[in-house]
């Protein structure tokens, strides 16, 4: 799942990320839906994916570029994310990372690996 609204979440400055939780096509993140818990403790996967980029960022250090995947399995979520380990000039140039981030059921960061790099101009997956 491509993400184009969590480019914003990575700038390519060296400061600290900013979340995407304000609003979304016009609509406050409210808007409507019951941002709660669900039956078993887990959030929407909105909820899951601002989770894993804010404590990633912490974590990682690097600009986050795009969420690539997200998967559900049984009470846990793996996040995909596509990070800039290395920026160069021209940017067609920058390294960059795909890196798995495993959120618990309460939004709590369990793990993190990358699962590959490679130069931002490399066609394809590996």
């Amino acid at each position: 799942m491509a993400d184009s609204k969590a480019k914003g979440t990575g700038k390519r400055s060296s400061g600290s990320s900013s979340s995407k939780s304000g609003s979304r096509g016009g609509r406050s993140s409210q808007g409507g839906r019951s941002s709660g818990r669900g039956r078993n403790g887990t959030g929407s996967a909105r909820d899951v994916v601002v989770k894993a980029l804010e404590q990633a960022q912490e974590l990682i250090a690097r600009p986050i570029e795009a969420v690539t995947g997200l998967a559900k399995n049984g009470s846990e979520w793996t996040v995909t994310l596509e990070v800039v380990e290395m920026e160069r000039i021209p940017n067609t140039t920058d390294v960059l990372g795909t890196y798995e981030v495993t959120v618990d059921r309460k939004g709590e960061l369990t793990g993190v690996r990358r699962t590959r790099r490679y130069p931002r101009g490399a066609a394809g997956e590996e």
